[in-house]
């Protein structure tokens, strides 16, 4: 039975607390960088959208499952950014969207044929089996790295042939995919470990989750620099320059504040400079 509250609240402000339920920046950033590798993998306008679509529908599905599970857990710690936490929305109805996103990006999946589809859903898994339980353990780093590592692939194994991407690109996504982990873990330690939460960062601390986060970002775009064939040339070196700048400012950062949502912040702005770069320098997954 939804409480009266509830059910007689606008629904703006259920469609709202829905939205915030599916952890909307990480949903974002992700489908942006889904885009991203779509467009480098040089895929037509409507396969990159398809791609895109698929991609966007499992992060939601993985965002509101996630908030499901541990309703619990963020009642208990008070998370005021919660909507479930804060009863700004029952727990059935993040439950049932979270269905209805996984059918849809399975659906979407599989038209992108055997292999893309295929590629999509390894990311989808990864990111269900971190919410059902691979959060708690010091593997919590690794749906992370399958994930975004699958990023690259998802695009070009959706191509027509379709074709595995270059080895730099899966590296890549792998060591971003660390590093979003570190940053996205930062902020919500304290409240983890009264929770029984014992990951990866909670293990080596706030200081060395934060210093790690940023090193591993930088090495993610060396790796995007130096990896593919040919001479960096002044596009690729700008971008290199720039994560370097973010990066370094991340550092800092975390040695005053290692709690700070500005670190993911920097993760993602030094994710898309390389991918913009990329794209003006014509280079190709």
């Amino acid at each position: 039975m939804v409480p009266r509250s509830l059910g007689t609240m606008p629904l703006m402000k259920r469609a709202r607390a829905l939205a915030l339920a599916c952890h909307p920046i990480p949903t974002v950033a992700v489908t942006l960088l889904g885009s991203g590798v779509a467009a480098l993998a040089g895929l037509p306008l409507g396969r990159g959208a398809l791609v895109t679509l698929a991609i966007f529908t499992g992060q939601l599905s993985i965002g509101w499952s996630n908030d499901y599970l541990d309703a619990e857990r963020d009642r208990s710690v008070n998370r005021t950014d919660k909507p479930l936490a804060i009863g700004a929305m029952a727990a059935p109805v993040v439950g049932i969207a979270a269905v209805v996103a996984l059918v849809l990006t399975t659906a979407l999946s599989a038209a992108l044929g055997w292999f893309g589809g295929i590629a999509a859903l390894i990311i989808v898994v990864c990111g269900w089996a971190y919410n059902l339980g691979l959060k708690g353990t010091w593997l919590s780093w690794a749906p992370y790295a399958i994930a975004f590592g699958m990023l690259p692939a998802v695009a070009t194994l959706s191509a027509i042939p379709p074709r595995w991407p270059q080895p730099w690109a899966l590296a890549a996504g792998a060591l971003l995919g660390v590093a979003a982990h570190l940053a996205n873990v930062l902020p919500d330690l304290k409240d983890d470990v009264a929770t029984g939460i014992r990951a990866l960062p909670h293990r080596i601390g706030a200081r060395a989750t934060a210093l790690s986060a940023a090193v591993i970002l930088l090495g993610a775009s060396t790796v995007m620099v130096f990896g593919p064939e040919g001479d960096p040339n002044a596009w690729h070196w700008a971008a290199f320059g720039a994560a370097a700048i973010v990066a370094t400012a991340a550092v800092r950062l975390a040695i005053r504040d290692a709690s700070s949502n500005l670190i993911f912040l920097a993760m993602l702005i030094v994710a898309l400079i390389d991918l913009a770069t990329f794209a003006i320098a014509g280079d190709r997954l």
